[in-house]
């Protein structure tokens, strides 16, 4: 028995697998390597010193998930691939559903015909759109503001309304908050493909030479430093929180669940570079900016639920964070540089 890993060469996908493994999981991955590559599942391999079969595949390819699951006794999927990044889905709106809505689709069609019930969503505090107070529970209204959480809140519905109609169906939701930081080996971490939308990888370019200017985007929040705050969770926590899910998964007999993970803790934008700067000895001379549109004055869970129902609780610090990213920046640099 196995687990189906989507899209487990990215960040969180990696980390995940790398936990899941460590906890004597038996584990099948795929990936197409859109936002990801190969590197990765070397490092997956030395960490855990354990080998897993992998399939280079596209979920919106229904032959190939096909094939999987043929060759494969799955017992459950957790389901990471997807596109992600919010600013693309802004201007590529139809390239965001179709990709996202069409490969679940997929994914859950082939679930159901070889009779796993078990699925465990990849899911982003977006659903939440943009809170009116924290912290943010499970039982806030939902909402979207960008076609990246448009195919989140779908899918989250769409488990919701399987699960109604079909009660052997158990869809565990995980609410992701922000997750940054990487293994404290260095071997794997956030690499995106292209150029960079979230904090820690700009963070990273602009520490490592490749980025010109670091711009905090607004100091006039009414927030202890002025800039935003979110609740920043380092990768590793938020991978165990998948191992959780996982066994929560198993005890169920049928339900929809959703758990934000996250760390019940704000930081500022302002305390992650200060932070980043003091722990890694790099001055990053950022500047400050204008607020971006939409942006929430600050925005943190209550992982309270998840603590309570999983087991699991956040235990990495932001000191954590700032510094295993960047190790596993300065290790990927010197990787490349020897190519």
């Amino acid at each position: 028995m196995a687990i189906l890993v989507t899209g487990g060469a990215g960040f969180i996908g990696s980390h995940t697998c790398v936990e899941l493994l460590n906890a004597g999981e038996e584990i099948v991955v795929m990936d197409n390597f859109y936002n990801s590559n190969s590197m990765a599942l070397d490092g997956i391999r030395k960490i855990t010193g354990k080998d897993f079969k992998f399939y280079e595949a596209d979920m919106l390819d229904i032959a190939a998930v096909d094939r999987i699951f043929a060759e494969n006794d799955i017992e459950q999927v957790i389901h990471f691939a997807g596109y992600k990044c919010v600013p693309e889905s802004v201007s590529k709106p139809l390239m965001y559903y179709s990709n996202n809505l069409r490969g679940t689709f997929n994914i859950l069609e082939t679930m159901k015909k070889y009779g796993c019930t078990k699925f465990v969503f990849s899911s982003s505090a977006t659903v939440y759109g943009i809170p009116e107070t924290v912290p943010v529970k499970e039982d806030f209204p939902l909402s979207a503001i960008n076609p990246y959480g448009s195919t989140k809140l779908i899918i989250e519905n769409l488990c919701r309304e399987m699960y109604n109609a079909d009660k052997a169906w158990t869809m565990i939701l995980l609410r992701y908050f922000n997750p940054v930081g990487a293994h404290s080996s260095g071997l794997i971490g956030e690499d995106p493909n292209g150029i960079p939308n979230n904090l820690m990888p700009i963070v990273l370019d602009k520490a490592a030479g490749k980025r010109d200017k670091l711009e905090v985007a607004g100091d006039d929040y009414p927030t202890p430093d002025g800039s935003c705050v979110r609740d920043y969770i380092h990768v590793v926590d938020l991978a165990k929180g998948h191992v959780a899910a996982v066994k929560r998964a198993r005890a169920l007999d049928g339900g929809c669940p959703a758990y934000n993970l996250g760390t019940g803790k704000g930081y500022s934008v302002k305390e992650i570079l200060d932070t980043f700067e003091r722990v890694n000895g790099i001055d990053l001379g950022y500047t400050i900016g204008a607020r971006r549109p939409g942006d929430a004055a600050t925005t943190y869970s209550d992982p309270s639920l998840a603590e309570k129902e999983l087991g699991w609780k956040a235990e990495l610090g932001i000191e954590d964070m700032c510094r295993d990213a960047w190790n596993f920046r300065k290790m990927r640099e010197a990787q490349t540089a020897k190519v």
